[in-house]
């Protein structure tokens, strides 16, 4: 029961114990030798002051109980036994000419309070006495007026009263209660947030601190009353791998305030309260819409990435030395397969050319260890070139020719397509400043890959653009992959199992080199896909105008 709703129903009994108290007296101090009670009309009969002191006993007992444990019901018992004294007082006195009939309306009027049940016992009454009033000859129609008044004036004040007073209590009450659970749910947030272990900062769109927990506390070495309505700079310092200050334009937080966007890294340092660097993982999320803030987390990642580092050395060490033994098996298997130098039957043949096949690819996963331990490190070097894609292509997928005829494929380079079909065609020229290198290994990798998964078919490279970027697609008619795996594809060592891919060999890391070569010339590589009909693999680069091309050379030859 709402507080609000308390207070009225211990008014109600307030007036109950009053009225009662008063009506219990009128009958002995009408007693009274020249009591001014009878020029009045203030009769009332023993039996109604009887039952008026027993009201009045009543309303004291609930109202007293009503202070420690407050109850609905027994209000309106108290209710009930006053407005009964009080219809029979008006009944025996006259009826609606009594001298009683306003305090009748009064406690009538209380009725609504009790929502239906009190408005119920308030219409029995009232039928009641209409019933009365139809078996008695006479009396209807004349007291027609001012039953209507007695009758109304009441019920309207209890819809005013349910609709104004009582009502009125339902808003505090879920305002109450809303603002409670709004505490509630406050007070688990703020447990929520000191009990994480990662550091959280929320600051305001201005940049301003607004809420630090334990964890950044102790990361940072910052208190929350010294770092609090600071700009989050001049407490979370953040140096790139370069040990540089960042700008503007590459502070990740300042492009999550004005992008709304989220960013995640890894790779930046945080300068301490007490000086000490560390490197961080860092994810910063919008607090809603542009403008509204944003929330920082963060972790201390530096043990972690001297482990990875010591892994990776570990890995490519090992790696580096067992390509010469593996280079050395492949070597005397192959001068053992070699009619100029072996004899050998045929079973023996097919024996070495297994061994043959499984050295190479062991040779293959110990190559991608390496490039994955040098991607992984930061140590692939990039030396950007201005290059003609489509020359470039067509030096790469010349030489697989033979081997997608080997499995019955056309291979189709659609540029060589057009250019063949006897009308003169201007091959647009689509240049991109890229290392070639990393090119032809990411294009030479999607194309085997294209080809080893194709059982029937086609794959088809070409190369087209607008005019900001240079895309590359390969479009096989292969086996396709699954919608699922997809979003995992690009991943380290993550390969589609299924009974399509089981007997097909690979060491996962190939998709995961693309990316990280594609990435590390500025561009992206993605993957469309229907199971079972084909894929489509696109890579894009930014594109380098065809007159920034030809200007180069002319400022060359001014110098």
């Amino acid at each position: 029961m709402s507080s609000d709703r308390t207070f009225w129903y211990r008014r109600s009994t307030e007036l109950a114990l009053v009225v009662s108290l008063l009506f219990a007296a009128i009958w002995p101090l009408s007693q009274i030798r020249d009591s001014w009670f009878h020029p009045a009309g203030l009769i009332v009969p023993p039996f109604v002051s009887l039952s008026a002191a027993i009201s009045f006993g009543i309303s004291a007992f609930v109202l007293i109980r009503s202070f420690h444990h407050p109850s609905r019901w027994l209000a309106f018992f108290a209710y009930i036994c006053i407005f009964i004294t009080s219809s029979i007082l008006v009944f025996t006195t006259g009826h609606n000419e009594s001298p009683f009939i306003a305090w009748w309306m009064i406690i009538a009027a209380i009725s609504g309070l009790f929502r239906r049940y009190g408005l119920m016992a308030f219409g029995t009454v009232t039928f009641g006495y209409f019933a009365y009033l139809l078996t008695t000859p006479g009396s209807f129609v004349g007291d027609l007026s001012r039953i209507i008044i007695i009758v109304i004036v009441p019920t309207m004040a209890s819809l005013i009263i349910w609709r104004v007073l009582a009502g009125s209590a339902e808003p505090t009450k879920d305002y109450t209660e809303l603002a409670q659970e709004l505490n509630q749910v406050s007070n688990k947030s703020e447990i929520i947030i000191n009990a994480i272990a990662d550091g959280v900062i929320a600051i305001n769109n201005a940049g301003t601190i607004q809420l630090i927990n334990p964890a950044a506390e102790r990361i940072m070495g910052w208190g929350t009353e010294d770092a609090s309505e600071l700009d989050y700079r001049s407490v979370f310092r953040l140096t790139n791998d370069k040990d540089q200050q960042l700008t503007p334009e590459t502070d990740p937080i300042r492009h999550v305030l004005q992008t709304n966007e989220s960013v995640a890294r890894n790779d930046l340092t945080l300068l301490t309260g007490a000086g000490k660097k560390m490197i961080i993982s860092l994810l910063v999320s919008p607090l809603g819409a542009i403008g509204s803030g944003a929330i920082i987390v963060f972790r201390d990642i530096t043990s972690e990435v001297a482990e990875n580092r010591q892994k990776a050395e570990f890995v490519s060490t090992a790696s580096h030395e067992m390509r010469t033994p593996v280079a050395a098996i492949e070597g005397y298997i192959s001068l053992a397969l070699n009619p100029a130098t072996a004899t050998i039957d045929e079973k023996a043949r097919s024996y070495l050319e297994k061994a043959h096949e499984s050295a190479t690819h062991l040779g293959q996963l110990f190559q991608d260890l390496l490039d994955v331990s040098k991607a992984e490190d930061g140590r692939i070097s990039n030396n950007p070139e201005q290059t003609d894609i489509v020359v470039l292509i067509r030096e790469i997928i010349n030489p697989l020719q033979a081997r997608a005829a080997a499995k019955g494929l056309t291979l189709n380079f659609v540029p060589d397509t057009i250019k063949s079909g006897g009308n003169s065609v201007i091959e647009p020229a689509y240049y991109a400043s890229l290392d070639p290198s990393h090119l032809r290994e990411v294009v030479s990798n999607i194309v085997e890959n294209a080809i080893k998964y194709t059982k029937a078919g086609s794959v088809t490279v070409d190369v087209g653009g607008d005019i900001e970027h240079v895309i590359i697609s390969v479009v096989d008619t292969g086996i396709g992959v699954p919608a699922e795996d997809i979003p995992h594809l690009f991943q380290k060592f993550y390969r589609v199992d299924n009974t399509d891919t089981r007997e097909i060999g690979g060491t996962g890391l190939g998709l995961y080199l693309c990316r990280r070569l594609v990435e590390t010339m500025n561009g992206r590589i993605w993957l469309e896909s229907d199971y079972g009909k084909g894929s489509m693999f696109f890579v894009e680069f930014p594109r380098v105008k065809t007159e920034d091309i030809i200007s180069k050379p002319q400022q060359s030859q001014g110098v």
